[in-house]
């Protein structure tokens, strides 16, 4: 008599999941919270909790990985970066660029639902990301700014938002390390990014909708100007870590050169 009420009451946890997922509340590639943390959560056992969670897995809702645990699925599956799509778009130069206009629009109005709808949660993950970008080492915190970003399209609790752009995470990644790789040491171009972080920060932070829209558009503009004006000038931008890499060793090469030369 008590297998149909655990199934139900399985069935009820997996629906109560479902939704978070559906609302955003648990973003793709989430670390699902272990049984244990569920069970004390809900208020219901362990054994429920499985069964729920194998329902989720059955359905290609969450997915499991050796060792590490369950994870929200993707509604859209990221690129893979050994792809030949993604290595023709990284190898296009236009690509850079393209990504920046998609970026402008969607990370715009990220920003300004993200200060309408964030919770606690959502505002308190937006600080911790706030603070470590801000500590971090401007010329290698790439990972850092993208993760500050993130955290506010999370906050937006647009689920079709959230897995659009992560499925874009490779490019929109190396888009952030290319912004990191040509400004972050040049004084004036770092100057101002900052400057617009903190805006789009407060902005959210602060729930002024119009205002977070309008920062988060004006910095990414910026930074898309900023790499257009450095590869007219210098004819040369780094647009990927390989790029960054090759760049620096020509740059120590040359420098050595020029000292046995002397």
């Amino acid at each position: 008599m008590n297998k149909p009420q655990s199934l139900s009451t399985a069935q009820s946890i997996a629906t109560h999941l479902e939704q978070m997922i559906l609302d955003g509340t648990l973003a793709p590639e989430t670390k699902m919270p272990s049984e244990r943390q569920l069970a004390a959560r809900l208020g219901v056992s362990r054994t429920i909790v499985r069964e729920a969670l194998h329902e989720l897995h059955g359905r290609g809702m969450i997915e499991t990985r050796h060792g590490k645990g369950s994870f929200v699925a993707c509604a859209v599956p990221p690129i893979e970066e050994t792809s030949p799509l993604m290595l023709a778009f990284s190898d296009n130069a236009r690509t850079l660029y393209d990504l920046f206009e998609v970026r402008e629009q969607l990370e715009g109005q990220a920003a300004e639902l993200a200060a309408e709808r964030a919770t606690e949660q959502d505002q308190y993950k937006i600080r911790k990301a706030f603070d470590a970008m801000e500590a971090a080492d401007p010329l290698t915190n790439a990972e850092l700014d993208h993760a500050f970003h993130r955290a506010i399209v999370e906050a937006s609790h647009n689920p079709v938002l959230v897995h659009v752009l992560n499925s874009l995470k490779g490019l929109m990644l190396n888009s952030v390390q290319a912004s990191v790789a040509n400004l972050n040491h040049r004084r004036a171009f770092k100057q101002q990014i900052d400057k617009h972080h903190r805006q789009i920060y407060h902005a959210v932070i602060s729930r002024q909708a119009r205002w977070a829209r309008k920062a988060a558009m004006a910095h990414v503009r910026h930074v898309s100007d900023s790499l257009r004006q450095i590869e007219e000038q210098e004819k040369h931008l780094i647009r990927t870590a390989l790029d960054d890499a090759l760049y620096c060793s020509s740059e120590a090469h040359t420098q050595a050169s020029e000292a046995l030369s002397q």
